[in-house]
């Protein structure tokens, strides 16, 4: 079968893969890392999941049709050398080979501090979108939207008033999941994770209704009111490297904290 791989504006056809809706443009490049499903998951029985690249929770069912979340962009703390972490919204991932998710980052390129927004339909390479001027303090708001066979991630700059879109098909997705995460990003091997303070995510921290919620085949809601919900903290050979706190009363809010010390 022959197989074209998506590449500065090549359409990706291999198997499992998204076919983007539309040539990547002047607002979107190719970004050097991933963003991977889980790695290393290991559930413990009681509603909490350790994991080698993710931290956040994700609830679990059939038929998810969108997830929407929000959160206020982490300073990185940098002093040397180069580390990553993102956050991101996204469907997909915790129980399957795909994930449709966009984000931020808050990485320390030699030291010093920098942020931007990406889009990834995994295993397609993740985009920077340059149409986004992303600051620490900035309240970010998304969505992953399934619609008529396609995908849609929605990111908004609500700081700023500016947003991006994007569609694709990913004929390999299971809508098993949907997820809110910080995440040690990848480039071939999990990448050191950028001390980010505390991220917050939800109404609570960013005043954005209607967040940190989910949509499938059994149940729409927030995070807090799913049956199958999962607490994951990342954790690298018995160390903790990111903690989530617990749900608000509203079930829409929480923080992961690094802890990669």
């Amino acid at each position: 079968m022959t197989m074209k791989l998506t590449v500065l504006g090549a359409i990706a056809l291999l198997p499992g893969l998204a076919q983007l809706s539309g040539s990547p443009g002047p607002a979107e490049k190719v970004a050097p890392r991933q963003h991977r499903p889980i790695v290393d998951r290991l559930e413990h029985g009681d509603g909490t999941t350790t994991s080698g690249n993710w931290s956040g929770y994700a609830v679990t069912g059939t038929g998810f049709t969108r997830a929407s979340g929000s959160w206020v962009v982490p300073k990185a703390k940098c002093s040397s050398g180069t580390q990553y972490a993102s956050f991101w919204v996204g469907l997909d991932g915790y129980s399957s080979n795909t994930v449709e998710q966009t984000g931020t980052d808050s990485d320390c390129a030699s030291g010093s501090p920098r942020y931007y927004a990406w889009y990834e339909f995994y295993p397609n390479p993740s985009f920077q979108i340059t149409s986004l001027t992303i600051k620490a303090g900035d309240v970010i708001s998304a969505k992953v939207v399934y619609s008529s066979s396609k995908f849609t991630v929605t990111i908004k700059d609500v700081t700023t008033g500016k947003s991006f879109s994007k569609s694709a098909t990913v004929s390999s997705a299971k809508r098993t999941s949907a997820e809110w995460i910080a995440e040690a990003p990848s480039s071939g091997r999990i990448l050191p994770l950028a001390d980010f303070g505390t991220v917050l995510f939800g109404k609570d921290s960013t005043a954005v209704t209607s967040t940190c919620t989910a949509a499938s085949t059994a149940h729409t809601g927030a995070i807090g009111t799913f049956s199958s919900i999962e607490e994951i903290t990342m954790e690298k050979s018995a160390v903790k490297e990111a903690i989530p706190s617990g749900l608000s009363s509203d079930g829409t809010s929480f923080s992961v904290t690094w802890a990669a010390k």
